[in-house]
């Protein structure tokens, strides 16, 4: 019976843009004058891992970074070759696969680096691996103060290549002197360990990094959100291309009586007669329950329409009012070139990294 109805179109979908995707890969170059480590973590964005990491891999990009071992598998498994970065520190029982795909860790503490050198000399083989140091982020990475015996300690570990040194950004989009400062300090711990060329690989910078500070300390960028075409720093949003459109569709239009509540908890009533379409989209597709009332909008026809009361699980309802050609089947744009997908995160107070991971499985991806 399912191949009988395999036509039926989706309730609500993503369509993927992967040109707009690789032109926001070329603002990025552009803007940092550096290698690029595309970060591809979390489904890429929520983006699919497997078709962008297919679509970046012909792109000249020396690494993606991933969050786990989980997701590197994938990449593999999809037939990308591009060089694997593992962002966080990573479990014990992950490190023996990491050695033998030859991924490339980031290393935070002593016992992590002996484990991998163990791994590395049962396998006869040295392993890339890069010093993650702590410049102020606080989740991971080497103290700048146990550094210099840190690093003596790791190359005693022959059977380890340390190829490379990275820190992270915790406020690049926030607190400029902060992130100076942090750069910096950055700076002065390449400088401690035997000046830049000591490391093949230094990196530093995310998206607002790269955008808004000063890159000469670094020749690898790690842009994540901008390359789908959100731009943490207001002022280069232009520059980006919108890459996913969350769409649904009208699934039914009736008109409410004044006085009519609408959605869990009579949150709306009806002050006039007005026109409701119901959307076949919620939270549960990962749309955020906590636009509820935040004056939020969709798009139908190029035209902004007010979401009323509560986004329940599977539906939406919308005025329509001034809308009279909306009918049931009609597209709806949730966010994309109308609706940015950061005007979606600040009415729900958070962030568009949360909205864009936050699609859920359920929602088709079209590329």
């Amino acid at each position: 019976m399912h191949d009988v109805f395999c036509n039926s179109p989706p309730r609500a979908w993503a369509e993927i843009n992967l040109a707009a995707l690789k032109q926001n890969l070329g603002v990025a170059r552009a803007a940092s004058g550096c290698a690029v480590m595309a970060v591809v973590k979390a489904g890429a964005y929520g983006h699919g891992l497997e078709e962008v990491t297919k679509a970046l891999a012909t792109e000249n990009i020396a690494f993606f970074g991933v969050a786990n071992v989980g997701e590197a598998r994938r990449i593999r498994e999809a037939g990308v070759a591009t060089r694997l970065y593992l962002l966080g520190a990573t479990w014990a029982g992950e490190r023996e696969e990491i050695v033998a795909c030859d991924w490339t860790p980031c290393l935070s503490s002593l016992d992590e680096a002996a484990h991998f050198n163990r791994l590395a000399m049962a396998s006869n083989k040295r392993l890339a691996v890069h010093l993650a140091v702590d410049t102020g982020m606080g989740r991971g990475g080497f103290l700048q103060d146990h550094l210099p015996e840190m690093m003596a300690a790791l190359e005693r570990m022959p059977h380890l290549e340390i190829e490379g040194i990275g820190s992270h950004l915790p406020a690049a989009d926030e607190d400029d002197a902060f992130t100076r400062g942090q750069i910096a300090r950055f700076r002065a711990i390449l400088d401690e360990l035997g000046g830049p060329e000591r490391f093949k690989w230094r990196h530093l910078l995310n998206s607002a990094g790269l955008l808004a500070h000063d890159h000469g300390v670094c020749n690898l960028a790690r842009p994540g959100l901008m390359l789908y075409g959100v731009s943490p720093m207001p002022g280069y949003q232009d520059k980006l291309s919108t890459v996913m459109t969350l769409k649904s569709r009208v699934t039914l239009v009736r008109t409410l009586p004044a006085g009519h509540g609408v959605s869990y908890g009579r949150q709306f009533v009806t002050t006039r007669p007005t026109r409701v379409a119901t959307i076949g989209i919620g939270y549960g597709d990962g749309y955020p329950r906590h636009l509820s009332g935040k004056g939020a909008d969709v798009c139908i026809h190029g035209r902004r329409c007010a979401i009323l009361g509560r986004v329940t699980m599977d539906q939406i309802m919308v005025d329509v009012t001034r809308a009279d050609d909306v009918m049931e089947g009609d597209e709806v744009e949730m966010f994309g070139p109308n609706i940015p997908v950061a005007e979606i995160a600040q009415k729900a107070d958070t962030i568009a990294w949360d909205v864009l991971t936050g699609i859920t499985p359920r929602v088709i991806r079209c590329y």
